[in-house]
């Protein structure tokens, strides 16, 4: 309770023991500057060049890790009272447009999208409120008649919901979940809404196995014709329907409560014009939702990122309508989860640390990015209105006062033209969720991180790690152009937004360019070891303390925070294996494709991961099984960049044995033996993939005898020409 008698809807607590942690990096800081001193001053005339070369990667990381302690130095959490938010507004709560996006019936299947909107028309909240709109940029016939099915059953699976307070909304997640013991009334119930969810996803899954809508549910629903003149998913005019309409009154459920109003967009598209990617598929949503239900709080998940909190807009609603720093906020921003996550990360996929750790840090500086999806945006904020002090949120849907006279029939054709317009999110970038974020803060407004204990959002990941690598260098090239852009949070932000926020962004902008020295640092002093050349201080030094300092209590930090977060030790492993996966091929692709679009040649491209593997991929992903599978480049560096070190390991393990003796190893390249020890080790399941697999997730037999071939080149040559 504030002084003045007034209860805030929410409050901020600081991270506890933040001075122990600060006297930590402050430790760590004086070892990186001992390295660099070291680096300085002890520059060799045998293996001048590569030690230069260390110095310039070092002072990389040492920056980098300066960066990094913004998402660390002022972490903050957030907790709010949603019975004060009740109590205060009653049902005077604003309207609430909830955007689905999705891209392509096949890697996004139907099924997988209604169930998602089907967990948010359950909300715990005032259903004549919520309006949902699914974006189809795949057009997709199919998906639509998903979605008029999805309708039907909203009228069993709401009052369901709501009788017996279900928080995993979405059907097919609820159905096997384990939740407590049913009484025999729920039990009874369940059954029946079980059967009836099992009839429409036949029904679904027949209509997607033959590819075609069954001709009887064609005549029967005329919208269909609205396809007659489809050409393709790249050139289609305008195809909107209302499938429920909130203004009418005989649009209820079967306990008689009125439904949400429920949308679908496929907006127009032609081949000579850039359709702008998910960007360009929430600003139609935008233009269109503002002339039918104009709701002032604008929510947008992805297709596969269903409610598992039924309280998630009460949540939302506590930050942007407090009275007293309300006002101040612009989103509020949910961290993304995935229901599909093994018990020890694979692919390191749940990014546990970013939700968990560093989001809580740039919260503390003004807020979290915007990531695309599980965020609630005031609708004039995300349409560019800049942040005033005088500025009040006006909560009141005045769209479905003004269009109560019209039609369906007529909405739909006076808002077709409203799809091709431009407004709301940020185009160019393949992160335009972010870019549009750092645009709203740069305006003078802040966000919030919430991250509650019951999970806002459940997804799925990837269950491969091509898929994942590419994933990743999507959003690293598309952080590195904000950086390169007139968004930059290094120097066009200066005096717009905080200086912890700025450094923040910065971590992930520079993403990519971490590829250099991660890949220098991985091959240049496994090839010394080749020559005996050492490249470190000798483990009789003092020089050598501040390397063992620093390198030690980075990575007994890492891993606390990673258990603290709620991860394994197998699993914090296998974090640092895609640490590195991730820096040597994803992000220095991601450099290189920057610097082909500056030069104009190629442009970006969204690539949708898919949603479902096969049978045999998700067995071996369950087992914690890394799925190769395809010959690429990127698998080509790593499968490289793995051989090359296990070569110098060997010759190493050969001279210690045949040389000079394990002593005169040991003295003279203790670090560097170390180094290149646990680069073989981390890539353990690489080899595996190599030599040892016969399933169809290992690495292809031409990719490996062209990295092998690669890795004896780089090793003979420098041996030969050194």
């Amino acid at each position: 309770m504030e002084s003045n008698g007034y209860y805030p809807l929410f409050e901020t607590r600081r991270a506890k023991g933040r001075a122990i942690y600060r006297l930590f990096a402050a430790s760590v800081l004086v070892g990186v500057c001992l390295i660099w001193v070291y680096r300085v001053s002890h520059i060799p005339r045998n293996g001048r060049w590569g030690w230069i070369g260390l110095l310039g990667a070092e002072l990389w990381f040492g920056f980098y890790w300066i960066l990094t302690q913004a998402q660390r130095w002022n972490r903050v959490y957030r907790h709010t009272f949603k019975d004060r938010l009740s109590q205060r507004y009653g049902k005077d709560m604003p309207g609430v447009d909830i955007f689905v996006c999705t891209a392509d019936p096949v890697l996004e299947p139907p099924l997988m999208v209604i169930n998602t909107v089907l967990s948010v028309m359950a909300y715990d909240y005032p259903s004549e409120k919520l309006s949902v709109y699914l974006s189809d940029d795949g057009g997709s016939d199919l998906t639509y008649y998903a979605l008029l099915e999805a309708s039907q059953f909203a009228k069993h699976w709401l009052p369901y919901c709501k009788k017996f307070r279900v928080e995993t909304t979405s059907p097919a997640a609820y159905f096997i979940s384990r939740d407590a013991p049913l009484d025999a009334n729920q039990a009874k119930e369940l059954v029946i809404i079980k059967k009836l969810y099992a009839e429409m996803e036949n029904r679904i899954e027949n209509a997607a196995k033959i590819g075609r809508i069954p001709e009887e549910v064609r005549l029967k629903h005329k919208q269909f014709s609205q396809w007659d003149s489809y050409s393709s998913r790249r050139d289609h005019d305008t195809i909107l329907q209302i499938l429920i309409d909130g203004r009418d009154p005989n649009a209820t459920d079967e306990d008689g409560f009125v439904l949400p109003s429920l949308v679908y967009l496929a907006r127009e598209k032609r081949p000579q014009h850039h359709h702008n990617f998910k960007a360009g598929a929430m600003n139609a949503l935008i233009r269109v939702s503002s002339k039918i239900s104009n709701g002032p709080i604008i929510l947008n998940v992805d297709c596969d990122m269903y409610s598992n909190n039924s309280h998630s807009v009460r949540d939302a609603l506590c930050f942007l309508m407090d009275e007293e720093k309300g006002h101040e906020i612009a989103f509020v921003q949910f961290p993304q989860n995935f229901e599909n996550i093994t018990k020890n990360e694979i692919y390191s996929s749940s990014m546990r640390v970013i939700g968990e750790v560093e989001f809580h840090g740039m919260d503390g500086y003004g807020g979290p990015p915007y990531v695309g999806s599980g965020c609630f945006h005031r609708r004039d904020t995300l349409c560019g209105r800049k942040f005033s002090k005088g500025y009040k949120g006006d909560w009141s849907t005045s769209a479905n006062e003004r269009l109560r006279e019209e039609s369906v029939h007529e909405l739909e054709e006076k808002l077709k033209g409203l799809a091709s317009l431009q407004m709301g999110l940020l185009y160019g970038c393949p992160v335009e969720d972010v870019i549009t974020g750092l645009s709203i803060q740069r305006r003078g407004w802040k966000s919030v991180y919430f991250n509650p204990s019951r999970k806002a959002f459940l997804g799925v990941v990837p269950a491969t790690l091509p898929e994942v690598l590419v994933q990743h260098k999507r959003w690293s090239e598309g952080d590195l152009q904000i950086l390169l852009s007139k968004y930059s949070p290094a120097w066009f932000q200066h005096g717009k937004i905080s200086l912890g926020l700025r450094m923040g962004y910065c971590v992930y902008c520079l993403w990519a360019p971490n590829s250099l020295a991660v890949l220098y640092y991985s091959v240049i002093p496994s090839l010394y070891l080749l020559k005996g050349i050492p490249l470190f201080p000798q483990i009789s030094s003092p020089w050598f303390l501040p390397f063992a300092y620093v390198i030690i209590v980075i990575h007994i930090y890492g891993l606390l925070e990673f258990l603290w977060s709620g991860g394994t030790i197998l699993g914090w492993w296998n974090d640092q294996r895609m640490w590195f996966y991730k820096r040597t091929s994803s992000y220095l692709f991601a450099v290189m494709d920057t610097i082909l679009k500056s030069l104009g040649v190629t442009d970006s491209a969204f690539i949708i991961s898919a949603k479902v593997a096969d049978q045999d991929v998700s067995q071996r992903y369950e087992k914690d099984i890394m799925e190769f599978g395809i010959s690429s480049p990127m698998i080509t560096i790593l499968s490289t960049v793995a051989l090359l070190n296990l070569f110098c390991l060997v010759g190493v393990v050969k001279e210690a044995f045949l040389g000079e003796g394990i002593m005169g190893v040991y003295k003279t390249v203790t670090l560097q033996s170390v180094l290149c020890g646990l680069l073989v080790l981390i890539n353990l399941p690489l080899y595996h993939a190599l030599f040892l697999r016969k399933d169809k997730g290992k690495i292809p037999s031409s990719l490996a005898v062209k990295s092998i071939a690669f890795a004896l080149f780089a090793c003979i040559s420098f041996t030969l020409f050194y």
